[in-house]
């Protein structure tokens, strides 16, 4: 690990990645600072199906994929979390864990944090619980599903269930639930109440930007960015889940790209 890079990203999903491979092909030091790949929503997704060029593959598969790449790239990989982004003069200081690091630029791309779990749905995300029906509804095409969301989002999903033929059973979110079943949840229980199900779809109002660099914006969940992924501090970028909805690897992929590319111009136009 170096004193100073370039750019410092932090976050190891697609995003990040995306935004480590185009930061190092531009020459650019580049440290990616992540948790591991194990807790990560997109290694647990059962199948992804919409994203191009790799069609239906796991999540783990996907993040398997993006582990090479980055281990590959020439940029330095921190196995850790980072607590706070510090503007120091013309460049930041980034702190995690117990150690700190000197960058150009920064990129989040830390994904987002979701509320607490539900009873069971930690140990059954991949299987059989899942965080998005347009990505994974199809399948459960024809089958009995709970929603769990009292959200416009929520509204649309399950109108896209019903559309593909589900029959869908709408819960609010600020119940008391338990999702229980074997090798795959089958079980929505709530006020002592069993509801057999094949697929239980959790869609909550679940981000809560981490305010990592002091003064940061964000609104409607999601850090405030224009189309070259700046936000409204000089020399820190966003990308993917951290930017707001849609949460879409597709769209992960091109912001961490844009987000890279803004970097290198700030950092080449305050050497000039």
């Amino acid at each position: 690990m170096k004193e100073k890079y370039d750019v410092i990203i932090i976050g190891g999903s697609i995003a990040g990645v995306s935004a480590a491979l185009t930061a190092t092909n531009r020459g650019k030091s580049t440290a990616v600072i992540t948790n591991s790949t194990e807790s990560s929503s997109l290694y647990k997704a059962e199948k992804i199906t919409n994203y191009p060029g790799i069609p239906a593959a796991t999540g783990k598969e996907i993040a398997d994929i993006l582990n090479a790449q980055l281990a590959s790239c020439g940029a330095d990989v921190i196995q850790g979390r980072a607590l706070s982004v510090m503007p120091m003069g013309d460049s930041f200081g980034v702190a995690f864990g117990s150690e700190f690091c000197m960058g150009g630029a920064v990129i989040l791309a830390a994904g987002i944090t979701r509320e607490k779990l539900y009873p069971g749905e930690g140990e059954f995300l991949g299987r059989g619980v899942s965080y998005c029906a347009t990505c994974d509804g199809m399948l459960y095409r024809g089958k009995r599903v709970a929603l769990i969301g009292n959200n416009e989002e929520s509204d649309h999903d399950a109108a896209f269930l019903e559309k593909i033929g589900c029959t869908v059973l709408r819960f609010r979110d600020n119940a008391r639930y338990e999702i229980r079943g074997g090798i795959k949840a089958d079980t929505v229980v709530i006020g002592g109440t069993e509801h057999k199900v094949d697929g239980v779809f959790i869609i909550k109002d679940t981000v809560s930007v981490t305010k990592l660099v002091p003064g940061l914006e964000y609104a409607e969940g999601g850090i405030v960015t224009d189309r070259k992924m700046s936000t409204n501090i000089p020399g820190v970028f966003a990308a993917g889940d951290c930017t707001g909805k849609p949460y879409q690897l597709a769209k992960a992929a091109g912001e961490g790209n844009v987000a890279a590319l803004s970097a290198c111009e700030y950092i080449d136009k305050k050497e000039k």
